[in-house]
């Protein structure tokens, strides 16, 4: 046996810690991935749900298909919208985008 041939031999890591040394970084980018997207979007998820859990008679509300209006009846699954004067429309809650006081949103023309 050379010199060369015992250096290489001795210098070479097992198996066991050659697998652990290249799983470290990539238990690294999924913990990063972790932080940085998926555990916000979580938060803004119940957060989402908790607002159209409270939805009440009287909140303005965003439809996903970006209709804008004032619920007047909410049921258990189903809310009802007025979009006008006299323009009513029956929504999931499912659906609703944004839900928000009436009393604080303003109109624009004003």
């Amino acid at each position: 046996m050379t010199l060369t041939t015992t250096l290489a031999a001795a210098a070479a890591p097992s198996g066991g810690t050659s697998f652990f040394i290249q799983t470290i970084p990539l238990v690294l980018v999924f913990v990063i991935f972790w932080f940085l997207m998926i555990r916000p979007q979580q938060r803004r998820m119940k957060e989402h749900q908790a607002q159209i859990a409270a939805v009440k008679k009287g909140d303005r509300v965003v439809t996903g298909g970006g209709l804008i209006g004032k619920v007047l009846k909410v049921g258990d699954t189903e809310v009802e919208v007025e979009l006008g004067q006299g323009v009513r429309v029956t929504a999931v809650k499912s659906t609703l985008t944004q839900v928000g006081n009436a009393a604080v949103a303003k109109p624009a023309n004003d």
